[in-house]
């Protein structure tokens, strides 16, 4: 089985979280999505998943792949998958963010992308009210909630200074050994 991605990627780091805890047997193939003649997915992000013929080319189904594949849990409940649907929600704004003020657009001077800023400060508010997880037994929910909340602070996207649940998810994601070293590179 061989994960594409970019060691920055949140969405790569939820897969790599999955498979180091999967006990499957894997590698890791870095990809600069920008920068590839041919990434090998027609989305043209990271990450996708190839094992053997099967090729998945989005977080959510690689994850769950991954789950079923090791006997795991992947989302326990309808509750959980509003979760993490809106941690990826948080993501996609931040990141068209992100992407859009790199290529030199004034992000403050526009109105769709004023509204992406609002939707972010809306989902860390509402994500911020979620019951937190018990220390060592975070789900796929909590785990792209923190990943998504620790690449904001990577980013210096989003702060979740006012967000105390955020922090606390982030402290007890931290105790997590796997998730630590999945933490992208800080040079």
């Amino acid at each position: 089985m061989r994960l594409f991605g970019s060691f920055t990627s949140p969405y790569v780091r939820h897969c790599r979280i999955a498979l180091m805890q999967s006990g499957l047997d894997w590698e890791m193939v870095e990809l600069d999505i920008h920068t590839s003649k041919d990434p090998g997915t027609p989305t043209l992000r990271v990450p996708f998943l190839e094992d053997g013929t099967l090729k998945l080319t989005d977080s959510t189904p690689i994850v769950k792949y991954v789950r079923e594949k090791a006997g795991q849990v992947f989302i326990p409940d309808v509750r959980a998958l509003d979760r993490y649907c809106l941690a990826n929600t948080l993501l996609d704004a931040a990141i068209n963010l992100f992407l859009l003020e790199r290529s030199g657009l004034d992000i403050e001077s526009n109105v769709y992308t004023r509204r992406q800023q609002q939707r972010i400060e809306l989902v860390l508010s509402e994500l911020d009210s979620a019951p937190l997880p018990a220390a060592g037994q975070l789900n796929d929910a909590d785990y792209r909630v923190a990943v998504a909340a620790a690449w904001g602070q990577f980013r210096k996207r989003f702060s979740i200074a006012s967000h105390p649940n955020l922090q606390r998810l982030l402290e007890i994601a931290g105790e997590n050994s796997i998730f630590v070293a999945t933490a992208p590179p800080t040079v």
